[in-house]
């Protein structure tokens, strides 16, 4: 389902059309007005497997920003319940299950994430980060299958992609997962009942999870209506944003050296920086429109950028992206350690920097540790693997032999010893 930007009458929907955010919605005419007459609250789940979100989820991010600059109420809604069942949706497998201790300081890691993006308070427009264990935790398992489950269709949600595409795969789903989206479905139910929401958002993978709260809702507000045994939800929301993929068609945010974090103690400014900077030229436009606020007309300006240009392009990407997760100063200061690393050939003070026993110097620290310590080498082999490769060098100069061993003489005039894997990552050892 999709609408001209021009047919559209409230500012957020015209915005995150214009942008490239809009996928599909549930009755995009009945929002529309909701959004252009009312003050709307809005939701999107987030379950607490790590202590950062990354880059994969910063398009729903974006548009709780967005829609709170338009003058509406976020919701985060952080899966603590949720997180001990685990979302079957994209998954070959079942996710690694945490207690309650990880789960919470989790979702308190999160949290300092979401504060770079939203305003948090008690005012009428400020984000609130709301757990979903608060009510999940305290179900009565059979009460709840009785009024709730009674709802859902077995033979609806096996043909839901989630599911449907583990048992193409003749991967294990959990009774466990199985449960998820109707407790999802019924988060949304409960948001309505203890904040007014009216809207979910999320992923164009969640649409089948959201359509369910949907219905929910609504099966519930008829129940209403004719018994009095349940208090009326009311008409809820649904509103997708596509799934990003670059223009290689690799997922957003995922690399062979891993996720990108939006935490810096997962992943340093600089190479949150270096990944916008390392953007393909056919994913700029796009991505300016998504991951900054600069003006439109200004992103097709730069968007239109050939040749040479394209770089001053990206750089602007990786400036306004870093600065709204990290703030201004760290853009700044990752993009002079870009300059100072790759432009004029010094090692930058925002690089990864490892501090090293000195004493492993003074004894000879292997080459194949040394990157692995570095992190620029997940194992011994792909470290072994970069060196023949021609792809491994230390103090810009290339190291063609696997038994090399790092000394005190390489330590340079700062004090360091910078290591490289390709043109792109880089590595500072301080000896101690």
């Amino acid at each position: 389902m999709t609408q001209a930007t021009a047919e559209l009458r409230s500012d957020f929907l015209r915005t995150i059309e214009a942008r490239g955010f809009f996928h599909q919605a549930t009755n995009l005419a009945a929002l529309d007005t909701l959004f252009a007459e009312t003050t709307v609250t809005a939701y999107v789940g987030y379950d607490a497997t790590a202590d950062s979100l990354h880059v994969g989820n910063l398009m729903s991010i974006m548009m709780l920003r967005h829609m709170q600059r338009a003058g509406h109420k976020p919701i985060v809604l952080m899966g603590g319940g949720t997180t001990k069942v685990g979302d079957p949706s994209g998954k070959d497998a079942s996710r690694r299950l945490l207690d309650d201790v990880g789960i919470q300081a989790n979702i308190d890691s999160i949290k300092t994430v979401f504060s770079n993006y939203l305003k948090f308070g008690d005012g009428p427009t400020d984000a609130i980060m709301v757990n979903n264990a608060d009510w999940l935790d305290q179900l009565e398992y059979v009460t709840f299958l009785r009024d709730y489950g009674r709802h859902f269709s077995v033979n609806r949600m096996l043909g839901f992609d989630s599911v449907k595409l583990r048992l193409e795969r003749e991967q294990p789903l959990s009774f466990l997962e199985f449960n998820y989206m109707i407790l999802q479905a019924y988060d949304f139910v409960e948001l309505h009942r203890r904040h007014g929401c009216l809207l979910q958002m999320g992923g164009s993978d969640q649409w089948g999870n959201i359509v369910n709260g949907v219905e929910l809702g609504r099966r519930l507000a008829a129940l209403d209506e004719d018994t009095n045994k349940i208090d009326a939800t009311g008409p809820l929301h649904g509103l997708t944003c596509p799934l990003i993929t670059t223009a290689s068609g690799a997922k957003m945010g995922k690399t062979a050296e891993g996720a990108i974090w939006l935490k810096a103690t997962r992943l340093s400014p600089f190479d949150y920086w270096q990944f916008w900077r390392n953007t393909d030229d056919a994913d700029v436009g796009k991505f300016l429109k998504i991951f900054t606020e600069l003006p439109l007309d200004e992103i097709d300006r730069i968007a239109a950028m050939e040749g040479a240009e394209i770089n001053e392009a990206k750089k602007i990407l990786a400036n306004e992206a870093t600065s709204l997760c990290h703030g201004a100063d760290e853009a700044a200061k990752a993009a002079g350690t870009a300059q100072a690393t790759f432009e004029q050939g010094g090692s930058g003070d925002a690089l990864t920097t490892i501090e090293i026993p000195r004493a492993k110097l003074d004894s000879g620290l292997g080459a194949l540790e040394a990157f692995v310590t570095a992190g620029l080498a997940n194992s011994n082999g792909e470290a072994r693997r970069l060196i023949k490769g021609g792809g491994a060098r230390v103090n810009d100069l290339g190291l063609k032999d696997e038994k090399a061993v790092l000394g005190v003489a390489d330590i340079d005039s700062e004090g360091i010893i910078k290591l490289s894997a390709g043109k792109k990552r880089h590595a500072l050892l301080r000896p101690i």
